[in-house]
């Protein structure tokens, strides 16, 4: 089967830009791999299948064993008996759940988008995106009954007023300032996460500031780990909650930021030409060192950043426009677009930084015989 460049079955959550539309047509369009002795007729070696049939249900027990893990901890430290013993202790109850439901969630959402091969394959990163977004929405509804009850049970335990109390904790309670610090930026995230404003901001402006959700995430620990009666309680409660902000935070810097870094500089992808490809779009033909083992299938789709100079770290997700062979790869591009003119003119020997491949719009994720894909035109952006 020759599968064309559909759309991909993995989406990125957010707008791809504008030069991020590639094309389908059903020719290799791979080029001679210059002196570096490859048989350009050799396909590249097919990943293995992508899914497995326990991989969803492996990943959807270990999300709800966190929560369970969570509630499990407020319940071993009176949680329920608190809820029974007064107003103030009631909401000082509800907000400690509230708030290791958040920060459960947060790291959940984290992880969810980190790129980790068996969550990405198992559900494909356009169902990520949207359960990301669910998530992320539901865990700052949690966040601000958190701050809310905890407020409020603090104004009836001293009688001070609300914001005296909440003033009294931000500057009294071991972390709380940073905490602060991070709610804050998870406001300023989720606000402009609103579809509203995300209209009105250039795709690599809000991916940019998107990042500060991390730092937000970084900023509650402290707090949550010096103050947190149901950490600080039982030492196993502190180790659960290092250990899996250790986990998350090791799988964003492996998948995020050590994969591609290595996949780069183990192929050492280069451009081989750019041609034109008709009105408004040009084809780029893309060469590596050991293409031969590279894992990828016809139907996924890279992020592509082209060290042409300024705006080289802006990432386009684009679809492989051919199917790949171990003499390279080939992607179609729009040049009208922010970025278009830049890499239009991109000269023979320009480096290239690589992430992925992701997508699930691929052969070896078919769940039937028989089954023939077919598109045209420049494509539609992952």
């Amino acid at each position: 089967m020759t599968t064309t460049t559909a759309r991909p079955g993995a989406a990125p959550a957010s707008r791809a830009p504008r030069t991020a539309r590639s094309g389908t047509g059903a020719g290799s369009g791979a080029r001679t791999n210059r002196g570096r002795g490859t048989d350009p007729a050799r396909p590249v070696r097919l990943r293995p299948p992508l899914r497995r049939a326990w991989w969803p249900d492996a990943v959807g027990m270990f999300t709800w064993g966190t929560l369970l893990v969570v509630t499990a901890l407020w319940v071993a430290n009176s949680g329920l008996q608190d809820v029974l013993a007064g107003p103030a202790e009631a909401l000082s109850s509800l907000g400690r759940l509230t708030g290791l439901w958040a920060s459960n969630l947060l790291l959940l959402q984290v992880l969810g988008m980190a790129r980790v091969p068996v969550i990405e394959r198992a559900y494909g990163a356009d169902r990520l995106a949207k359960w990301h977004r669910w998530v992320g929405f539901s865990s700052f509804h949690l966040l601000l009954v958190h701050i809310v009850t905890l407020v409020l049970a603090e104004n009836l335990y001293n009688g001070t007023g609300v914001v005296r109390s909440a003033w009294s904790m931000a500057l009294t309670y071991p972390g709380m300032l940073l905490a602060w610090a991070g709610t804050l930026m998870i406001t300023m995230v989720v606000v402009l996460s609103m579809r509203a404003a995300r209209r009105r901001l250039r795709y690599e402006s809000w991916h940019l500031l998107h990042l500060y959700a991390y730092l937000g995430v970084g900023l509650a620990l402290p707090h949550q780990l010096w103050t947190g009666s149901d950490l600080t309680a039982q030492p196993w409660a502190a180790a659960y909650w290092w250990g899996l902000y250790s986990a998350v935070l090791g799988c964003v810097l492996v998948y995020r930021v050590g994969a591609p870094l290595l996949l780069s500089a183990r192929h050492r992808f280069e451009v081989v030409s750019v041609t034109p490809a008709g009105r408004g779009t040009v084809t780029v033909h893309i060469t590596g060192r050991d293409l031969s083992r590279l894992r990828v299938e016809a139907g996924q789709y890279f992020t592509w950043r082209f060290l042409t100079g300024p705006g080289w770290t802006r990432g386009h997700p684009l679809s492989l426009s051919a199917a790949p062979t171990s003499a390279g790869l080939r992607v179609t591009i729009g040049v009208e677009g922010d970025d278009g003119e830049r890499i239009a003119s991109m000269r023979p020997g320009t480096r290239v930084l690589v992430e992925g491949p992701y997508g699930r719009m691929v052969s070896s994720a078919r769940t039937r015989p028989r089954i023939a894909a077919f598109a045209a035109g420049t494509g539609w952006p992952p």
